[in-house]
């Protein structure tokens, strides 16, 4: 599938992000220590349907698989699209690691 938008890591806001003429698509994470909550994704309304979540959705999997790290996927879309792409459960983290003292 071809990439339409370009993906921006957000750090100040939390977020990966793409930019859209009128709106902002967008997953919300939480970055632990060796791995990432990913919360929430939002897409504008008069965006939905349109495919743009899953390409979000696919990009940030790409972006997180780049880095070496894995999710932990809270968010209802995200975990619903790695059930249906089984191919990204290599990102999802199957353990919490042990915290260091």
């Amino acid at each position: 599938m071809e990439e339409k938008h370009k993906l921006v890591d957000n750090a100040a806001k939390k977020r990966y992000e793409f930019n859209l003429d009128g709106g902002i698509a967008m997953v919300e994470y939480i970055k632990a220590q060796g791995f990432m909550v990913l919360t929430h994704t939002e897409v504008p309304e008069k965006y939905e349907g349109q495919g743009i979540g899953a390409e979000l959705v696919r990009a940030v999997l790409e972006d997180v698989r780049a880095k070496k790290v894995q999710i932990i996927p809270q968010c209802p879309f995200i975990a619903q699209y790695i059930y249906r792409h089984p191919e990204w459960a290599d990102v999802v983290l199957k353990e919490v690691p042990a915290r260091k003292e």
